[in-house]
């Protein structure tokens, strides 16, 4: 189906039906284009209000039910989201800007994130033993009742099914505060699961800025607070969210390193590495953006020359999410030319026919990078890899642990102890061997280290389950003819 570019007013979502009350409202635009396309609520403590009550309503009633009975509204939501594939696609295209390919993927992985929820039966299961003769401990997971999720603009749909699934199929009723640039999907999602079946207050959305992110950070009638971002918002959500006694675990920006070796299959080292780089125009937290090459490596790099002009702004790269991200990225190219830096791939002054106001920045490679210039080591966020040279791996390993981030690392070579000492040695959540982008896939979780991730344990997979519960403990005796114990 085609998407209109002029898209339906945002609204709050709160005890299963929209509303828009007479907030503050900002424009919406999309990034292809430049032009407006819809408008959000600039909501406050006010509607917070309104969706923790109606969450809290709810709580009792939904936490009553099974898993086997919770799990139901997944499985049909699952194939909505299978039946309405190509809108939804296409609604992420258009509020985010990816290609319509990366568009697709990212719902096929939403369904891949609800399946792993309806398995939550076969995983989360009560643990039972005897202690001592006549006597039963129990473990059991309850939910924590009213949660909140603060989701980003690079997945506007993906990164919600982080949470949302796993916390509502755990029992738990959720407040989702997506972001203000891609409010859209969000808005369709609570479509979907209440045509699923989701019972209203279960599943609720309060839209706006900073303001709404520090009431859900200070709200008594929230538990628990998840956060994807940036690491300079993810700090301040997480020391604000556990000062006031919350459970938060909150994921912040990167600076993935992939190591080359010479050895390194040159075709698909080079294809992979400029595949991670400008995927989703680098606007994700798994993106390559620092090459390390190690001693002779100019082969693998006069390659990704090459496939660099298989990449095609508004074909299959797409745009980058503002106008602001746009000149930020290309001011760290500028700096880093002006510096000494070599520009192998100038991605910067890129207009598309047909889509002049869209916010494009194309592939760029930059060499001779030195570890303290700024395209070094901080967060870039665009199609931009910086090559820094280094003699052996020992200094390769050593620059990588340099990083204050610590998302995901690569290897790339052909010889498997240097795999290994990678796999050792690197300071990171994620690693890969030959992968340009190591996400893990359920059940195996998702999470950084250092300034990547703050809190315990992780956002997806088997770790999100103790994040959402917390543990029953309940100890039985029905002999009272037995002797006295010490469990007595």
């Amino acid at each position: 189906m085609e998407l209109n570019m002029k898209q339906p007013q945002v609204k709050n979502f709160i005890n299963g039906s929209f509303s828009r009350n007479g907030q503050k409202s900002m424009d919406v635009v999309s990034p292809l284009t430049g032009e407006v396309i819809s408008s959000l609520p600039m909501s406050g403590m006010k509607e917070l209000d309104e969706a923790v009550q109606s969450a809290k309503t709810a709580f009792p009633l939904w936490s009553s039910k099974t898993l086997k009975e919770r799990i139901q509204i997944f499985f049909r939501y699952r194939q909505l989201l299978e039946e309405n594939m190509d809108e939804l696609s296409k609604l992420i295209q258009l509020e985010n800007g990816k290609t319509y390919s990366e568009s697709r993927a990212e719902v096929e992985k939403s369904m891949e994130l609800c399946e792993f929820a309806v398995s939550m039966p076969q995983i989360v299961t009560n643990e039972v033993q005897e202690v001592s003769r006549g006597v039963e401990c129990r473990i059991e997971r309850k939910p924590i009742g009213v949660v909140a999720c603060i989701t980003p603009f690079n997945f506007p749909n993906m990164v919600p099914h982080w949470t949302v699934p796993n916390a509502i199929v755990l029992g738990n009723t959720v407040i989702v505060k997506p972001s203000e640039l891609v409010p859209l999907s969000v808005m369709r999602m609570a479509e979907l699961l209440k045509e699923a079946g989701l019972p209203d207050g279960v599943f609720n959305v309060v839209n706006g800025g900073q303001e709404i992110v520090e009431a859900i950070c200070d709200h008594e009638g929230i538990e628990a607070v998840s956060f994807v971002g940036s690491t300079r918002v993810a700090k301040i959500v997480y020391k604000r969210a556990s000062g006031n006694l919350k459970r938060c675990v909150a994921l912040g920006g990167a600076k993935n390193h992939l190591l080359v070796l010479p050895d390194a299959h040159v075709r698909m080292t080079a294809n992979d590495v400029v595949a991670s780089m400008s995927g989703c125009a680098g606007q994700r937290c798994m993106a390559a953006a620092v090459m390390v090459g190690v001693d002779k490596v100019q082969h693998i790099i006069d390659q990704m020359i090459v496939e660099c002009q298989n990449i095609v702004p508004g074909e299959n790269l797409g745009s980058v999410i503002s106008k602001e991200a746009k000149e930020r990225i290309e001011g760290y190219i500028t700096e880093a030319e002006e510096q000494g830096a070599k520009i192998l791939v100038d991605g910067r002054g890129v207009v598309v026919d047909g889509k002049e106001g869209g916010y494009f920045v194309g592939p760029t490679i930059i060499d001779y990078v030195t570890p303290e210039m700024r395209v070094a080591t901080e967060e870039i966020f665009g199609p931009v890899i910086s090559i820094i040279r280094a003699k052996n791996l020992d200094e390769a390993i050593q620059i990588e642990n340099n990083s204050n981030y610590g998302n995901a690392a690569a290897v790339f070579t052909q010889n498997g102890g240097l795999a290994k000492r990678v796999m050792e040695k690197a300071s990171a959540g994620m690693i890969g061997v030959n992968i340009g982008v190591p996400v893990p896939r359920e059940p195996f979780s998702f999470g950084g280290w250092n300034e990547s991730k703050f809190g315990v344990g992780d956002i997806t997979g088997r770790s999100s389950i103790e994040f959402w519960t917390q543990n029953k403990k309940t100890t039985t005796k029905w002999n009272p003819e037995d002797k006295t114990n010490w469990m007595s």
